[in-house]
């Protein structure tokens, strides 16, 4: 079978095997001061991917210490997923810091472009991506949509650690795949790569290729 080709964003997330039964119950809670911080890097996200959607126009160039910083806030807010909201991977409290960290079990790469196609950067965040758009909606839903899969997983996921003190391994890694999905969009739409997302569910905490290594 071949191995699934490489896509330029990575997303781990290694289990903690000694999840608490109870812990996410106010994790959401001890993640208040994160979310704070992440409105603000949120704005600070769309200003700068603003400023590279002009300089990819006109140079063919993501500024490298603006993508750096936008890497680092897509970093952040994995990790804060991942702690307390669409994985609950781990009970250790996420670090306030947009740098990587090999010590915590929830971290995101992106592999810098040395160039990026200057036309495409006109349509691939709004046009190309909506096929895109709708899968993702249909994973984590809207508005309307209060039972979205990811939801729904989260909770069955909550209810076994409650009444086993396990995360059932199959369901860990189908919310890994669909995290990983919705960050390699994200990168996409913000400019951060010409490769297309794949249509395909990676699972697990590890890439394809890093599993496999």
């Amino acid at each position: 079978m071949q191995p699934s080709p490489v896509y330029p964003v990575r997303v781990r997330g290694d289990l903690d095997p000694g999840l608490s039964r109870w812990m996410w119950i106010v994790k959401w809670i001890l993640a208040i001061p994160h979310y704070i911080v992440l409105i603000f890097l949120s704005i600070a996200y769309l200003v700068v991917s603003i400023i590279a959607f002009f300089a990819i126009l006109f140079t063919e160039s993501y500024p490298r210490q603006l993508f750096d910083f936008n890497v680092g806030v897509m970093r952040w807010s994995w990790r804060v997923r991942f702690y307390a909201l669409t994985q609950l991977g781990t009970d250790r409290y996420p670090p306030f810091s947009l740098a990587p960290d090999p010590d915590y079990p929830a971290d995101l790469e992106v592999d810098y472009p040395e160039r990026l196609n200057r036309w495409l950067v006109l349509i691939k965040w709004w046009l190309l991506a909506i096929p895109q758009y709708l899968i993702l909606s249909a994973f984590f839903g809207n508005n309307r949509n209060m039972g979205a899969l990811v939801a729904i997983l989260v909770i069955i996921a909550m209810v076994g650690l409650l009444f086993t003190a396990v995360y059932p391994a199959g369901l860990y890694d189908l919310l890994m795949g669909i995290n990983r999905w919705s960050f390699r969009v994200r990168a996409y739409a913000s400019l951060m790569t010409d490769a297309y997302p794949p249509f395909r569910l990676d699972q697990g905490a590890r890439e394809p290729d890093a599993a496999a290594s």
